[in-house]
Formats: structure tokens, sequence, C-alpha cells
């Protein structure tokens, strides 16, 4: 199994936006092969030093796939094509953390 930590910087004051359209994809994604979780994630107001300062324009998703088969043809499916074409305007920026247990 593979764990994928995805970081979405969107844009300012349009992180609500993100997520309503966000939560109608999800469904569709764990009707996928392979995905054993999928879930998006906001930063915690904390007095916790490590944790640094709350990001109000990211949204975190933690995602579990059987393996990188499995991710690659979610990234390819129609559906994540369809909602990055509905989210363009909103997202500044996306970044993978693709992870094996060591």
């Amino acid at each position: 199994m593979i764990h994928v930590v995805a970081n979405i910087e969107v844009v300012e004051g349009k992180r609500d936006a993100f997520l309503a359209e966000f939560h109608k994809l999800v469904p569709l994604v764990y009707a996928e092969a392979g995905c054993r979780e999928y879930s998006p994630y906001v930063d915690e107001a904390t007095s916790i030093p490590a944790q640094g300062g709350g990001r109000a324009n990211v949204v975190t998703v933690l995602e579990k796939w059987r393996d990188v088969a499995s991710l690659k043809a979610h990234l390819e499916a129609r559906h994540m094509n369809e909602f990055r074409e509905r989210v363009k305007e909103l997202v500044v920026d996306v970044k993978l953390q693709i992870l094996k247990q060591a």
C-alpha cells in the first residue's frame, strides 16, 4: 500500500469553494479500484510550536492506494480531469508526497 499527501494551495479566500467541489468528487474516487482512503483536511489552529503557522489557503488530502498503478489510474480518471477543469481558477499549486512504509 502507498500513502499520498497532497497539499493543494488555493486562491486566497477560495478554500470553501474548492472544498465544495472536492466533496462532490470524493464518492467517485472511493469507487475507484485500489482506493483505500481519500479525505480532505485543513489545518487545525493550535499553540504547538512545531506546527508552524496555520495555512488558511491550503487543503491537505490524505490518500491510501493499493499500489502506484492504482494511483496512476486515479490521476488519469475522467472525473479527475473534469474536477481539475472545474477548479483550475481556484488552485495555485499542488504538491504530492508519495510514500511507502519504511
